[in-house]
C-alpha cells in the first residue's frame, strides 16, 4: 500500500472516520438510552455527553503536536494515529464495568479518555488528508469519509439494538473496541512521504485566524453542528417517551439516519463540485431548518422511517459542506492544527447542543426543542458576506 494508491488512499480514510463515526454515533445518539436505562435524566445525559466531547475541543494542541514533532522518528501523523486507535478501543473495553448511577464521576472519566484518544487519530487523519490530497480530490474525500463515519453509526446503531435486546450492553462495548480497529492494519501498512520543507509547522501561519472568512468558516462549523448534534441526541428518547420503542427498534431507527447520511456524504461531495461552496452552504442550511422541523412534526412511529432518512441526508450533506469548506481553506503548514481548529468550533457546537438540548427538551418538551434548533439556521444567513463576499 502506498501513497500514490487513489483508492487505498480513499479506503484508509474512510476506515478512520468509520471507527470515528461508529464511537461519536454511539456518544451523540445512543449512550442517552444507556444511561437512561440506568434510570438517569436527560439533563445528565446530556451533561455527560457535553463533558465526554471536551477533548474533541481542545484537540488544537494535539495538532500543534502533530504539525512539531515527529513521533520518535516514525513520522508527523502514523504513531499518533495508531496511539489514538489503541487508546479508543481499551477504554470502550473498560467502559461497561463502570455502574452509570454508582460510579456517574468514574464513567465520565473513562468517556473522555476514550474521546481523547479519538481526538488524536482524527486529528491526525484531517492533517494527513491536507498532506497527500490534491486539491482536485478533496471535496470527494470529504464526502467519502463522512460516509465512512455514517456507516460506523449504521452498524452501532444496529448492534446496539439488537445486542442491547438479546444480550447485554456488554458486548456493544466489545464491539465499539472491534470497529475502533479496523482501520489499524491500513494505518501500519500505509507508507507516508517525509515533510517538504515547504510543509514545515510555522507559528506566523496562524495569522491566517485573523482573517474574516476564516472565522466564518468557524462560526459556521459552531452553528451547524450545535444544530445537528442537538437535534440528533433527542430522537431516541423522544420517540421512546411518545411510542414506547424498544432498544430494538431504537437502533434500526437511528441505522435509517446512518443510511441517509450516507447518501448525504457521498452524493455531497460531488455536487459541491458542480454548484460550488455558497450555494453548497446555503442549500445545507435550507434542507436542515426544513428537515429538523419535520421532526418536530411526527405523530406517528411510521413516520420516523422517511424523516429520519431525510435528516439523516441533510446532516450528512452539511457535514460534507462544512469539512470541504474548511479544507480548502487550511494552510499547509498547520495543517493538523488550523482543521483541528476549526473542528474544535464545530465539537464545541455538539457539545452546546448535547447539554442545551437536553436542558431545554427536560424544560419545554421535544418537539419545541426541534423547532428551537431548526430556525436556529437562518444564523448562518448572517456568515454568507464575510465567508464569501457580498454577492453583485
Amino acid at each position: 500500500m502506498n501513497v500514490g494508491g487513489r483508492y487505498m488512499r480513499f479506503t484508509m480514510f474512510a476506515l478512520l472516520y468509520f471507527a470515528q463515526g461508529s464511537i461519536l454515533g454511539y456518544f451523540t445518539a445512543l449512550n442517552a438510552l444507556y444511561l437512561l436505562s440506568h434510570d438517569l435524566s436527560m439533563s445528565q445525559a446530556g451533561l455527560f455527553s457535553a463533558i465526554a466531547l471536551i477533548p474533541l475541543i481542545l484537540k488544537i494542541f494535539l495538532g500543534i503536536l502533530s504539525d512539531r514533532i515527529s513521533f520518535l522518528g516514525l513520522g508527523h501523523r502514523k504513531p499518533y494515529i495508531i496511539m489514538g486507535l489503541l487508546l479508543q478501543a481499551s477504554m470502550q473495553i473498560v467502559f461497561p464495568f463502570i455502574h452509570p448511577a454508582e460510579s456517574f464521576g468514574w464513567l465520565v472519566f473513562v468517556a473522555f479518555i476514550s474521546l481523547t484518544g479519538m481526538a488524536l487519530y482524527d486529528t491526525c487523519t484531517d492533517g494527513l488528508a491536507v498532506d497527500i490530497t490534491p486539491e482536485r480530490d478533496r471535496s470527494h474525500l470529504q464526502g467519502i469519509m463522512v460516509a465512512g463515519r455514517a456507516l460506523g453509526i449504521v452498524l452501532i446503531a444496529a448492534l446496539v439494538g439488537v445486542l442491547s435486546d438479546l444480550t447485554n450492553w456488554t458486548w456493544v462495548f466489545m464491539a465499539l473496541a472491534a470497529m475502533t480497529l479496523l482501520p489499524l492494519p491500513f494505518v501500519v501498512a500505509f507508507r507516508i512521504p517525509p515533510h517538504p520543507p515547504e510543509r514545515s509547522f510555522e507559528w506566523q501561519a496562524f495569522r491566517v485566524f485573523q482573517q474574516k472568512p476564516i472565522i466564518a468558516i468557524a462560526m459556521l462549523g459552531l452553528i451547524s453542528s450545535m444544530i445537528t448534534g442537538g437535534a440528533n441526541q433527542l430522537v431516541n428518547p423522544f420517540l421512546k417517551e411518545n411510542f414506547g420503542i424498544s432498544y430494538m427498534t431504537a437502533g434500526f431507527y437511528s441505522a435509517i439516519f446512518g443510511i441517509g447520511m450516507i447518501g448525504g456524504g457521498l452524493t455531497g461531495g460531488q455536487l459541491i463540485r458542480k454548484i460550488g461552496y455558497r450555494r453548497a452552504v446555503i442549500t445545507a442550511m435550507a434542507v436542515s431548518l426544513v428537515t429538523v422541523m419535520a421532526l418536530a412534526q411526527i405523530v406517528t412511529p411510521g413516520m420516523a422511517w422517511p424523516l429520519l432518512f431525510c435528516f439523516g441526508l441533510s446532516y450528512g450533506y452539511y457535514e460534507t459542506t462544512f469539512f470541504a469548506t474548511a479544507m480548502s481553506r487550511t494552510h499547509v503548514r498547520i495543517a493538523a492544527s488550523m482543521f483541528a481548529i476549526l473542528m474544535a468550533f464545530s465539537n464545541l457546537g455538539s457539545a452546546i447542543g448535547l447539554a442545551g438540548g437536553g436542558r431545554i427538551s427536560d424544560i419545554i418538551g421535544y418537539r419545541w426543542t426541534f423547532t428551537i434548533f431548526a430556525a436556529m439556521n437562518l444564523l448562518v444567513i448572517l456568515l454568507l458576506p464575510p465567508l464569501f463576499g457580498k454577492r453583485k
